[in-house]
């Protein structure tokens, strides 16, 4: 599978919409004994660079809020890093990334996803990956679906789906507005990561829902 998706040059030849401005360069981690995925948008200009994800910024501060090493977050026996687009989608003219690559996702996520049977933790990054993976689930906005974390990862639903913000410098002044967000739920995410890489994944997971009912 993943040789398949690296040869893939859809978001290139398609004439559905502009094609990619650059050669594809597809970027993601999985194995099939997997625990963990994390699920972003797509690959910035750094990550299209050295083709590995989230060597940047955002990878360390992400990093820091799953409480992992570079070792433990590169196990793609462990973690697999899954994008909602697998190439770099370019720059605006303000220099801001694009959006993923629509054609990315329908080609590619059903069957990456089949071939992850052992995930039990799947982290919805930015909206797009929380529409796909929370569907009706998800909430109006990115921040209301954040907020709604402890009801998200409480649904009797599997894998698990813990939407959080983009780490990225962009969303400082969000972190700033919602300071829950690290005080609150990044807690409960570490302790689901260790968990998860513990392989004690569904005791963790029982005991956060016994202290929802309690809290309730």
């Amino acid at each position: 599978m993943l040789e398949r998706i690296r040869a893939c040059s859809i978001c290139r030849d398609t004439h559905r919409r502009a094609p990619l401005p650059h050669q594809p360069r597809p970027v993601l981690r999985a194995r099939a004994s997997a625990r963990i995925a994390i699920c972003g948008q797509a690959p910035g200009v750094r990550v299209h660079a050295s083709g590995a994800p989230f060597t940047d910024p955002s990878g360390v501060r992400l990093r820091a809020w799953l409480g992992t090493d570079d070792a433990e977050f590169y196990d793609d026996s462990r973690i697999a890093i899954v994008p909602m687009g697998f190439c770099f989608p370019g720059l605006t003219k303000d220099g801001a990334d694009r959006p993923a690559r629509s054609e990315c996702a329908p080609a590619w996520r059903d069957q990456v996803f089949s071939d992850l049977p052992h995930i039990e933790l799947v982290f919805a990054v930015g909206r797009p990956a929380q529409l796909w993976h929370l569907g009706r689930d998800a909430r109006p906005s990115m921040t209301e679906t954040v907020a709604d974390w402890r009801r998200t990862l409480a649904r009797a639903e599997t894998p698990v789906v813990a939407p959080m913000p983009h780490p990225s410098w962009r969303n400082n002044a969000w972190l700033k507005r919602n300071p829950w967000f690290e005080q609150d739920a990044l807690p409960v995410y570490r302790r689901l990561v260790r968990a998860a890489l513990d392989d004690r994944f569904d005791e963790a997971w029982d005991q956060f829902r016994r202290d929802c009912d309690v809290a309730a």
